[in-house]
């Protein structure tokens, strides 16, 4: 073990994850870091931006809660995240209730001021409208002028262009991202997708602009494994920049009950795992959790499963 960890946590034996004021995995606050973090945790409570349930706006302080269990030393990458990443939760960005495009440009304003050039980030929602925030943040940080690829885990497409005249919703993130030349289409992955739709045509986009879609069922019964395992291979020999999303709907309501938007059929809490941990190699630059709605889940296993996959997603990166 180093002398010098490049994440210091509280002692578990002396001071216990029930008690003391709740970070993303008891992570140090950004304010009490010496140097910058590489990697910046931090929430947007936005929820203005829902289609269906609302109550996403109270995910980040429930998976703060729930990740005080979230141990550094991780069993399968046989690594210890606290010694070789420099970690910090930074807060919560600020938001404007009542505006998706506001605040999308305040949470991306506020993400660029963390850390220096170096640090990486990971947004926790909230809606999965916050996703474009980060991601422009992402891109003007780690993006070389380029656009980033993406591997996006989620029930949902999240490529419709207007819902009742708003066009910065939960459902849009990724075509306004695509607008803004933030992230390359043909570099984009979307597993885990599932459910009814409200017509075919809802596919168009994704296939008129070269995202490669892998469908729940085309991972369980036909040539989905090897599809994603041969454009996660890609991106490892490319180097390229990856932006990584996860909407917590990807989980059978079963397993993560607590989202706004549930669509029944769905990966378990150990294939969620499982499929993040697989991603392993590549150059991660930014990421973001979203769609935890804790009112529908008195239980908090939801919260419990969201802070575990951004565990994942950092020992993917260390």
């Amino acid at each position: 073990m180093p002398d010098t960890p490049k994440t210091r946590l509280p002692n578990a034996r002396q001071f216990p994850r029930f008690a003391g004021i709740s970070t993303f995995c008891r992570f140090p606050l950004l304010d009490a870091l010496n140097s910058s973090p590489d990697w910046a945790l931090y929430g947007i409570p936005f929820d203005g931006g829902v289609t269906y349930r609302p109550g996403t706006r109270f995910g980040p302080r429930a998976i703060r809660e729930q990740s005080a269990y979230v141990k550094p030393y991780h069993l399968e990458h046989d690594l210890n995240l606290a010694e070789r990443v420099s970690l910090c939760d930074a807060g919560d960005a600020p938001v404007r209730p009542y505006s998706t495009k506001e605040t999308q440009d305040a949470a991306c304003e506020f993400a660029l001021g963390l850390g220096d050039a170096h640090t990486r980030l990971l947004a926790v929602g909230g809606d999965h409208s916050i996703a474009l925030a980060n991601i422009r943040a992402s891109q003007k940080k780690h993006g070389n002028n380029r656009p980033l690829a993406v591997l996006h885990f989620d029930s949902h497409l999240d490529t419709v262009d207007v819902a009742w005249g708003e066009k910065y919703t939960h459902a849009s993130p990724f075509i306004r991202a695509v607008e803004e030349n933030l992230i390359d289409p043909a570099r984009m992955l979307s597993v885990g997708i599932k459910g009814p739709l409200n017509t075919a045509t809802d596919l168009d986009y994704g296939r008129n602009h070269g995202i490669e879609l892998v469908t729940y069922a085309d991972w369980r019964q036909r040539n989905g494994v090897e599809r994603i395992r041969t454009f996660i291979e890609r991106l490892r020999h490319s180097g390229d920049p990856v932006y990584l999303t996860f909407d917590i709907d990807a989980v059978d309501p079963a397993y993560a009950p607590g989202t706004g938007t549930p669509s029944i059929g769905g990966f378990t809490s150990a294939e969620a795992l499982e499929l993040v941990r697989a991603c392993r190699g590549v150059n991660l630059v930014g990421a973001d959790v979203v769609e935890v709605l804790p009112a529908m889940d008195p239980t908090g296993i939801t919260a419990l499963l969201a802070a575990h996959i951004i565990f994942e997603i950092l020992c993917i990166a260390a």
